[in-house]
């Protein structure tokens, strides 16, 4: 039976937000075409007849997320200068984005598994990266230069200290790490005297 455009799209689109979703709770590794199958409510032929390998349905999910994480940062970007970044990385480093990778940065969840990757992953990883650091320089005070390499180096760390603050076992230390990390960006984006 032929499958409408119209229920093509709707599957496919299904599909990348349930697999979004999966590779940023589990890894990408850690997630099967079973499960993504599964949670898409799709046969592995109707997966892959949408996708054609694995490693295009990462790469195209990937861009989902990354897509729904700047869409999320617009929240932040409407508000005045001096508030946008401050506000930016409080909700970044909050406990309740540790808490619910499934919807937060794809740049943290899955950073440590993208070196392994293959050439689309990657590049849909770099463009994220890139992006991110461009609405992050837009944010900085003007009178940060060069203002791609501060935001290069608030990402480095957003991503470095939510991705501790996830792995460790100790809550309490775990709740430090996010509050250090935003002790620390906060007070350098400070005006200067």
């Amino acid at each position: 039976m032929r499958v409408s455009k119209e229920k093509s799209a709707e599957n496919r689109a299904r599909i990348l937000t349930a697999a979004a979703r999966l590779f940023r709770e589990k890894g990408l590794s850690g997630v099967g075409v079973d499960a993504l199958s599964e949670a898409a409510g799709l046969t592995h032929g109707g997966l892959y007849s949408q996708f054609g390998s694995k490693e295009q349905l990462a790469a195209e999910a990937l861009a989902e997320a990354l897509a729904r994480s700047a869409g999320r940062a617009t929240l932040e970007e409407a508000l005045p200068a001096e508030e946008a970044l401050g506000a930016f990385i409080t909700r970044y480093l909050s406990a309740r984005h540790r808490d619910e990778p499934g919807s937060g940065c794809a740049l943290a969840a899955l950073g440590s598994e993208i070196p392994r990757q293959g050439p689309a992953v990657r590049r849909t990883f770099t463009q994220g990266l890139k992006a991110t650091i461009g609405r992050l320089a837009g944010l900085l005070p003007s009178r940060r230069q060069p203002a791609e390499d501060e935001a290069l180096a608030i990402m480095a760390t957003l991503a470095g200290a939510l991705m501790l603050s996830r792995a460790v076992d100790d809550p309490a230390l775990s709740d430090r790490i996010l509050a250090a990390a935003r002790r620390r960006l906060t007070e350098s984006l400070r005006p200067m005297p």
